[in-house]
């Protein structure tokens, strides 16, 4: 159960649209490594975890990913309010414009429709967190090439805050893994399964 506050985490106030702009940014809304994928990750993930305070970690960070999520569309929605048929026209997203006219649609930067099967829920948590940990990166990697492209302020300060959200999952990421590692070895089963590997120590 949560409580859901009525304000976005960082605030969106973009008063020029560009099209153009919203085409890439909405990759992280629903590309390969955006938001969507995220939270559904994590969310999913929490039911295997074999921890309380890991399924914990998944669920504060799979949660915060629904913030984000909401904040991208809020980008890609104030960048294509209020265009023209010329500015749709003249900025490529004519072909968007045929499918949604100017709704917010999981999609990647290229087009590509958001699929559930580009994440991964195990349910080993040694293998979940280990993709955590890489997906951040990848959105991390995401944003930066997002704030290459982009140097509009208005847009940049709430990618910015996005990109460091990644990075405090990573590193919140990498604090469950050491959970899990820690106890795991404690029975010897990090190094060596019993169940799968002969000769393990007792």
């Amino acid at each position: 159960m949560w409580s859901y506050e009525k304000r976005l985490q960082f605030p969106v106030n973009i008063t020029t649209p560009n099209a153009k702009l919203a085409q890439v940014i909405i990759s992280q809304y629903g590309g390969p490594d955006g938001e969507m994928g995220a939270s559904m990750r994590y969310l999913s993930q929490r039911y295997a975890a074999p921890y309380r305070e890991v399924a914990s970690i998944l669920t504060d960070i799979g949660t915060e990913e629904l913030a984000h999520l909401e904040m991208v569309a809020t980008i890609v929605h104030q960048l294509t309010k209020d265009l023209s048929m010329k500015e749709i026209e003249e900025s490529g997203f004519a072909n968007y414009y045929v499918d949604h006219t100017v709704g917010i649609w999981p999609q990647a930067a290229g087009g590509v429709p958001f699929n559930a099967c580009e994440f991964q829920s195990k349910g080993d948590i040694i293998t979940d967190l280990v993709e955590d940990m890489a997906a951040e990166q990848k959105a991390r990697t995401t944003y930066d090439n997002i704030l290459r492209l982009i140097h509009d302020q208005e847009i940049c300060e709430p990618i910015k805050f996005l990109r460091q959200r990644e990075i405090v999952h990573f590193q919140r990421f990498g604090e469950a893994l050491r959970i899990v590692q820690d106890r795991l070895n404690e029975k010897n089963f990090y190094a060596c399964n019993p169940g799968f590997d002969c000769n393990c120590p007792s």
